[in-house]
């Protein structure tokens, strides 16, 4: 991450799904003090996860990376896709970004209690 972060980059955006979440363990072992966003879904394939399946995902990196700090978004290559390709799966992102901060909304108000 030494060498990520030497880039002086304010936000860094990268492939996650296509890896199976390979990057997601790498901050489990070591930190990034930046902004990242780790792409949640597959833009490539033409098969659309489900909501829960990218909320999984999501709750995984906020459990290694500070939910301050993290962007979500799609694996690259949107502008490759047609319309009719990207507009499912990014309103399932969205719905699991919207389910993701209320769960997260809900245990920052329990815990404060």
């Amino acid at each position: 991450m030494g060498v990520i972060s030497e880039l002086d980059a304010d936000v860094i955006s990268v492939e996650s799904s296509r890896s199976h979440g390979e990057l997601i363990a790498s901050f489990e072992r070591e930190s990034y003090d930046k902004q990242i966003g780790l792409g949640v879904y597959d833009i490539h394939s033409p098969r659309i996860p489900s909501v829960e399946e990218m909320a999984t995902t999501i709750e995984r990196a906020i459990r290694v990376i500070d939910p301050a700090r993290f962007w979500i978004n799609p694996d690259c290559g949107l502008k490759t896709r047609q319309p009719a390709e990207t507009i499912a799966p990014l309103k399932h992102m969205v719905e699991a970004a919207h389910r993701v901060r209320a769960r997260l909304s809900r245990f920052q108000q329990a815990s404060k209690e």
